[in-house]
C-alpha cells in the first residue's frame, strides 16, 4: 500500500478538502452517513462523521463497525472523536484514519454529560493536556488533526486558545463563537468579532460556526469574517439544501432521505430524529402526529407517518392562497425553513415561569386511577406494561395540591405540601426525611459549645503579658521590660491546669481539676491514647506525649 503525503495548514484545505466553504457539522446521533450522502447532494462540500467517543471506538468492535460507515461517495470525511488522553485519541485515530481525510478533537461539546465525562469544551482549560492530545495525534498519525473550538468571553484569551493548538500541530481550526455556557434557552447569538480574531491570528485555514440559518448568512459571515469555510448544524437539519440557497417542500426532503436510509441503513433513532426536525413547523399543527412518529417501531412505521404527514400537507398546499406564511414564520410550514429558537433573556424566562401551568395532578378514576398524564401518555405508548407500584394500589392523593401524599408523613401532606409545612412550624418528618427541627437545635448546641470552648481557651496570665526571653527558655519578660526567672508556672490548656515544666519538657495534663466555671472534668481519659484525637464538637483535644 502506498504511504500517502501528509498535507499541513492550507495545502491540506485546498488539496485534500478541495477547498470545502460549505460544510456539515459532527452532530451526535444525525450526521451519519444517508444524511450526510443527502446535504451532499445538495450542496454541501465536507461533512463531518457524528461525535464518537474515542475509548469505546478503539475498544469495542461493536462500536467501531457500527460507527464507521461510509463509502466512495462520502468524500472528503473528517472522524470527529472526543477524548481527555492523548494514547486513548491516538488508538481511535490510528483505526480510523484509513477511512477517512483527517481526525477532528471534539472541544465544543457543552452539554452536562460532556461535563461527567471531562471532554468536549470542558477541557479548553487544561491546555496542557490538549497539548498533548493534538501534537500525539500529528506526530502518529498519516492524516492531518483538526479541532472545533468554543470560545472564551475574552477576546484575546480565545486567540491565544487557537495559537496553542496551532502550535501543538493542528491544521484546521473550527470556531464556534458561542462559549461552554451558551446552550439550552441560554443559546443567545454568536460572536462573529471573536472568530475573526481568530482568523487575522493564525495561519492556518479556519471554519466559522454559529448563526447560519440560510445561504445569505453564510454569505454574510464570510464577508465579516474572512473564515475559508462555514459549518453549520441546526440550519442543515432543518433545510439540507440550505447551501443552494433553496426552501424545498418538506416531503421533498424527506422521501429522498428515507430512499438513502434505504440504501444504506442506519440506527432508527436517527430517523426518527432527522424526521422530526424536517417536520417540526407541521408537527405543531398536526399534533396526532407528533405521538405516532414517537411511537414508530420500525422503520417502515416512520415512512407511514411521513407520508400521511406528505398527504396531509400538500392537500393545505392545494388550497387558494394557502402559499402565504403563518405562525410567524417566513414561509407555509410545509417549506423546509430555519427554526429560530426563543430567546432566552430573564425577562422572557420570568415571564414563562408566570404562565407556566399548575402541577398536574393523578388521575383518580377508572383504569389510569393513581397514574400521572406522563404515566398515562406512556400507558399508551406501551400498553402492556404495569405503572403502578408495586403491591400499593392506587396513591392517595394530598389534600392540597393533589399529589401523592406520604404513608407515614406527620402532616398527611405529599412532600413539597410537607416542606413548606416544616419549614413553617419548624418541626421535622421523618417519613420525608426532613429535618428543620433537629438542625435548628444542633446549630445553637454547637454555637452553645463554641461560645464556651472560646472562653475555656483564653489563657490566665496573672502577671500581664509574658513572653520567652529567646536566650533563655526558662525566663519571662514583664511588661516593663526586665526580666526575672520562671519557676512551675500553671496555665490552662483547653481548660485543664497544667504545669510548665523546665529543660523545655512537653507540659503535663493535670486531669483532676475544674474549669473556669467549675465544672468538673471528665475523668475517663485513660482510655484514651497519647496522640489520639477526642472528638468535642465544635473542636478537637490532642493528648501530648509527656515524657
Amino acid at each position: 500500500m502506498a504511504v500517502r503525503k501528509k498535507l499541513e495548514g492550507y495545502q491540506f484545505w485546498e488539496e485534500t478538502l478541495k477547498k470545502a466553504r460549505y460544510v456539515v457539522a459532527p452532530m451526535v446521533d444525525q450526521s451519519e452517513l444517508p444524511w450526510r450522502l443527502l446535504s451532499r447532494r445538495h450542496g454541501c462540500q465536507l461533512a463531518y462523521t457524528p461525535m464518537f467517543h474515542a475509548a469505546l471506538f478503539s475498544r469495542e468492535e461493536t462500536y467501531f463497525r457500527d460507527a464507521m460507515q461510509t463509502c466512495p461517495e462520502d468524500r472528503p470525511l473528517i472522524v470527529q472523536f472526543c477524548a481527555n488522553d492523548p494514547n486513548t485519541l491516538v488508538q481511535a485515530a490510528l483505526l480510523a484514519q484509513d477511512h477517512c481525510d483527517a481526525i477532528d478533537l471534539n472541544l465544543g461539546c457543552p452539554q452536562s454529560i460532556a461535563r461527567r465525562g471531562h471532554y468536549g469544551a470542558f477541557l479548553q482549560e487544561d491546555w496542557d493536556l490538549l497539548r498533548r492530545m493534538v501534537s500525539a495525534v500529528h506526530e502518529r498519525c498519516s492524516v492531518p488533526i483538526t479541532c472545533k473550538i468554543r470560545i472564551f468571553r475574552d477576546v484575546q484569551r480565545t486567540v491565544e486558545y487557537a495559537q496553542m493548538l496551532e502550535k501543538a500541530g493542528c491544521q484546521l481550526l473550527t470556531v464556534h463563537g458561542r462559549t461552554k455556557e451558551q446552550k439550552g434557552s441560554l443559546t443567545g447569538m454568536a460572536s462573529w468579532e471573536h472568530i475573526k480574531a481568530v482568523k487575522d491570528n493564525v495561519k492556518i485555514p479556519v471554519f466559522a460556526n454559529g448563526n447560519i440559518l440560510n445561504l445569505e448568512c453564510v454569505e454574510k459571515c464570510m464577508k465579516e469574517t474572512g473564515t475559508d469555510g462555514i459549518m453549520t448544524a441546526e440550519g442543515n437539519l432543518h433545510n439540507p439544501a440550505l447551501f443552494e440557497g433553496k426552501n424545498p417542500p418538506v416531503w421533498e426532503m424527506a422521501d429522498e432521505y428515507l430512499q438513502l436510509v434505504r440504501e444504506n441503513p442506519c440506527q432508527l433513532s436517527a430517523v426518527r430524529g432527522h424526521l422530526f426536525k424536517l417536520w417540526h413547523h407541521s408537527l405543531q399543527i398536526h399534533t396526532d402526529m407528533r405521538t405516532a412518529l414517537a411511537q414508530g417501531k420500525t422503520f417502515e412505521s416512520l415512512v407511514v407517518v411521513s407520508e400521511e404527514m406528505k398527504k396531509r400537507c400538500q392537500e393545505e398546499a392545494s388550497k387558494p392562497g394557502a402559499d402565504q406564511p403563518s405562525n410567524d414564520l417566513p414561509f407555509p410550514h410545509w417549506i423546509c425553513q430555519p427554526y429560530i429558537r426563543p430567546r432566552g433573556d430573564q425577562k422572557e424566562r420570568e415571564l414563562a415561569n408566570k404562565e407556566r401551568p399548575p402541577k398536574r395532578h393523578l388521575v383518580q378514576e377508572g383504569e389510569n386511577a393513581g397514574l400521572s398524564r406522563n404515566q398515562i401518555k406512556r400507558r399508551m405508548r406501551y400498553p402492556h406494561k404495569n405503572f403502578l407500584s408495586k403491591g400499593l394500589g392506587p396513591w392517595i392523593a394530598c389534600e392540597k395540591c393533589g399529589n401523592p401524599k406520604g404513608l407515614h408523613c406527620v402532616f398527611s401532606l405529599c412532600r413539597g405540601c410537607c416542606k413548606t409545612q416544616a419549614h413553617a412550624e419548624q418541626m421535622d418528618c421523618p417519613s420525608h426525611r426532613l429535618w428543620f427541627k433537629t438542625k435548628e437545635e444542633r446549630r445553637k448546641l454547637w454555637e452553645a459549645k463554641k461560645r464556651q470552648q472560646q472562653q475555656e481557651n483564653t489563657i490566665s496570665e496573672p502577671e500581664g503579658n509574658k513572653s520567652l526571653d529567646p536566650d533563655n527558655l526558662n525566663s519571662v519578660k514583664k511588661e516593663d521590660g526586665s526580666m526575672t526567672a520562671q519557676g512551675d508556672e500553671k496555665y490552662q490548656i483547653n481548660g485543664k491546669e497544667t504545669q510548665v515544666p523546665q529543660n523545655g519538657e512537653h507540659p503535663v495534663l493535670s486531669h483532676h481539676k475544674q474549669d473556669p466555671k467549675g465544672a468538673e472534668i471528665d475523668n475517663n481519659l485513660h482510655d484514651v491514647k497519647n496522640g489520639d484525637i477526642r472528638d468535642s464538637l465544635p473542636t478537637k483535644v490532642c493528648l501530648l506525649d509527656a515524657d
